[in-house]
């Protein structure tokens, strides 16, 4: 949520940024502008009204003791009720309105995100290893199906289209996959591992911004009377992590947090027929390795860089040949302000493919989720929140089977897999 002073005190300068995204989200600006006043104006009349009433209330003790008639001064103080109370109804609904087009808002980009209307505008940043040559190279899912690791025919029947069961060797590689990925973070990164409910409530899905936006996305449940999901499968692991320290006062000698968690992720991925659809590219469970870092705003865009070395450390473990690219404005997620995504190759596809999307978001999280701490001058301030894939495992499988690929249909694994697979190939 964007700060309201902000706002107020800089409407050009929020304007232009937001238009820097695209779209009309600019253009609410002065509907926020328009509440706040209306609910200042209510509140500061309100106050007015109460200090009148408290001084002629005082006539009222002071006409009784004298053995006059009080009840003119009385009426009036009932009037003044009347009209507390309506100001009080007004100040509600303006703030309430203000509230509602704030949660509508997206974050404010970067002053130095480089300036696009979409992912065609996106700077590649650095690239990692080389690109493995392959005279015919084969699809991950012909891969799969040949040695028995996947079937979606299996999932079709038990829950539709989207869905993939892991076999055999392919469920195993899947949970050496997690294994490598927790330990890796937990023990050389210093993040603390988490294990968190896969349900998650409304208010945490707002927290994160993933609400109200994106509700057609998300999987509901728990409807109250009025059709409203109260509860949610969660997206990522990003809200129930994030959002163990909503409404949380921190002392400033406790940051940074840093935490992961691999959790499975439930998408309905509304929109995105005929993208990406063939094998596991795009899938509507899936599971993933988070991280999650709360931390001080003075060092949250060094905090970012690190976060993303952090996720691609597992890439260079793996030996798998990626790329950073840094979102333009037009291109970033709703709640971020600046973001690089990781982009594994892959060979049967022909293309790279998103593993990991690393985020700073400053304040907008924690405004929302009421996150704070208290600094060395004893003033209580927003945390800034952060968060990456680390990595996201349907792709990075596909980039595995499809890197690691051998003339003979065979995988070779990486060395760093090898521990925890057991095996050094499948065949």
């Amino acid at each position: 949520m964007l700060d309201i002073r902000e706002i107020r005190e800089n409407p050009d300068a929020v304007r232009a940024r937001l238009k820097a995204r695209g779209g009309d989200h600019w253009q609410l600006i002065d509907e926020v502008l328009a509440c706040d006043e209306s609910r200042r104006k209510a509140e500061t009349d309100k106050q007015a009204l109460l200090s009148q009433r408290k001084q002629i209330s005082k006539q009222i003790g002071m006409l009784k003791a004298k053995g006059e008639d009080s009840s003119a001064v009385e009426a009036e103080v009932r009037g003044l009720k009347d009209r507390i109370e309506a100001l009080d109804t007004a100040a509600e609904e303006a703030g309430s309105r203000q509230t509602d087009l704030l949660l509508n808002l997206p974050n404010l980009p970067h002053e130095a995100c480089p300036v696009g209307a979409d992912e065609e505008a996106n700077p590649v940043v650095r690239e990692w290893g080389d690109k493995p040559v392959f005279d015919a190279p084969k699809d991950h899912l012909d891969l799969a199906e040949a040695l028995g690791l996947i079937s979606i025919d299996d999932a079709t029947r038990i829950a539709g289209s989207g869905f993939a069961v892991y076999r055999g060797a392919g469920a195993r590689l899947e949970r050496a996959l997690i294994s490598f990925l927790l330990d890796l973070q937990s023990g050389e990164h210093g993040y603390e591992e988490v294990n968190v409910p896969h349900i998650v409530r409304r208010e945490c899905m707002e927290g994160t911004g993933q609400l109200p936006k994106f509700e057609d996305d998300m999987y509901g449940t728990d409807r109250s009377d009025e059709g409203i999901n109260q509860m949610f499968l969660a997206p990522t692991a990003e809200v129930p992590v994030t959002n163990l320290y909503r409404e949380s006062l921190l002392a400033e000698a406790d940051l940074p947090k840093k935490l992961c968690a691999h959790t499975p992720c439930f998408r309905r991925e509304a929109g995105s027929a005929g993208r990406d659809n063939r094998g596991i590219i795009r899938m509507h469970q899936f599971d993933k390795v988070e991280l999650v870092q709360l931390v001080h705003p003075d060092t949250s865009f060094d905090v970012l860089e690190e976060l993303t070395g952090h996720a691609e450390a597992a890439l260079q473990k793996l030996g798998l040949h990626y790329r950073v690219i840094e979102l333009c404005t037009g291109d970033l997620g709703f709640s971020a302000a600046k973001t690089y995504d990781i982009e594994v190759w892959a060979p049967g596809q022909g293309k790279y493919l998103e593993v990991s999307s690393c985020s700073c978001f400053t304040d907008y999280q924690a405004r929302r989720m009421r996150l704070r701490f208290k600094d060395a001058d004893g003033k209580n301030r927003f945390c800034h929140t952060l968060n990456g894939s680390g990595t996201a495992l349907p792709r990075l499988y596909v980039a595995i089977l499809e890197q690691c690929q051998q003339p003979d249909g065979s995988i070779k694994l990486p060395d760093a897999l090898v521990p925890y697979f057991g095996a050094e190939e499948i065949r």
